[in-house]
């Protein structure tokens, strides 16, 4: 079979979307199948694309959903698009974000194969769809499949194209997060590990983190907090620090794919207390995969996949006394923290990629099966 996968993001930037696309795309390869990915691209970081990628315009970066989406608006992508879906007469189109400008509609303008649309986000607003659904449905009615990677996923886009739509979640790659990994010798001290993996962006809720933090920490000198991942601490977290004089906070920063798994098994408890906007997290699913017990926030799409008191506990968002009292817990009982790992473990076996790919696989050949039955075979 011959499959496009269409990111309306920027592959050359790291993020949950492209991220999805390339481990399902590699998965389907591994089965047999040919695949090209469609994205924008910024020249500037494009010596390290994956070969499957074919780059469809410059990106540029757009607020949205409390972050920066890099996509392209130029309108000279048509006509490059055309061309190469002439050219590749693939079976399937399968577009993640499908009704995200501009490349994806695009696609969807000139498609005649089977077009499959997998939505991801959960933003809380849906000013995009309120705004612009009148003419969004000219190209949402050229879908042949609707696929949602959770219920909150549905929730975001369902009100405004009520179409029946599949559930097929985020995949993880169990092999490395599940792998035993050398914990990172200069943590394993004595200390108890409490680790925070994500951007620095005001939606993953840091700063509510710090404040729990530096509650527990007077109850429990001998605990560390690990923050991982891209960008700076904002005024408020600095504030938060200085005000209650944290120690034991490492701000760890960027780490490459290699590290990563290290800092999961280095750690004794996951937290993740993002405020909202969050249709999945693959966070959770990788502490899981390493068998660590987590503290997370109620909120849609961490609920889809933790369930309280079972993999680990959930408290209300924006709630820094709740969280301080849900790390507490954890901090006293190793031997829940211990359960609470082994039940995500075994939970997050239903995640890997490989299963994730046959789902998906299958969704195309009954998508396809429908769509030739009621229209007959499609060619360009």
């Amino acid at each position: 079979m011959k499959i496009a996968q269409v990111s309306p993001y920027d592959f050359t930037w790291p993020g949950g979307v492209t991220e999805h696309i390339l481990h399902l795309s590699h998965q389907f390869i591994e089965m047999g199948h040919q695949v090209k990915i469609l994205a924008p691209y910024s020249p500037a970081r494009a010596s390290g694309l994956d070969p499957n990628v074919v780059p469809i315009g410059r990106s540029v970066p757009i607020p949205a959903g409390g972050s920066l989406a890099r996509i392209s608006l130029s309108p000279w992508i048509y006509r490059q698009v055309r061309r190469l879906l002439k050219e590749e007469q693939f079976d399937v189109v399968h577009l993640h974000e499908p009704m995200a400008p501009y490349l994806n509609l695009a696609v969807l303008q000139c498609s005649k194969a089977v077009n499959i649309g997998t939505f991801h986000a959960y933003h809380g607003s849906t000013r995009w769809y309120i705004w612009s659904k009148p003419a969004l449905k000219y190209w949402f009615k050229k879908l042949d499949g609707h696929i949602a990677v959770s219920p909150a996923a549905i929730s975001h886009v369902a009100p405004f194209f009520p179409v029946k739509y599949d559930v097929i979640p985020n995949g993880i790659d169990l092999g490395y997060f599940g792998a035993e990994a050398a914990p990172m010798p200069e943590f394993k001290d004595g200390k108890l590990n409490i680790l925070f993996v994500g951007r620095m962006e005001k939606r993953k809720g840091l700063k509510y983190l710090l404040e729990a933090f530096g509650r527990v920490k007077w109850d429990f000198p001998n605990i560390r907090l690990i923050v991982v991942g891209p960008g700076n601490l904002d005024k408020y977290c600095h504030r938060v620090m200085s005000e209650r004089n944290l120690q034991d906070v490492v701000i760890a920063g960027a780490v490459d794919y290699k590290t990563l798994s290290s800092y999961y098994h280095t750690a004794d408890i996951f937290c993740t207390p993002a405020t909202g906007k969050e249709s999945f997290g693959i966070v959770l699913l990788e502490a899981m995969a390493a068998s660590r017990p987590i503290v997370a926030t109620a909120i849609p799409g961490y609920s889809f996949i933790v369930k309280n008191g079972h993999q680990g506990l959930l408290v209300p968002p924006r709630d820094p006394e709740a969280l301080a009292a849900a790390l507490a817990i954890l901090i006293q009982n190793p031997e829940l923290r211990k359960e609470m790992g082994a039940r995500g473990r075994a939970v997050v076996d239903q995640y890997r990629w490989d299963k994730v790919a046959k789902q998906v696989l299958d969704y195309y050949g009954t998508t396809i099966e429908a769509a030739n039955g009621a229209k007959g075979p499609r060619k360009i």
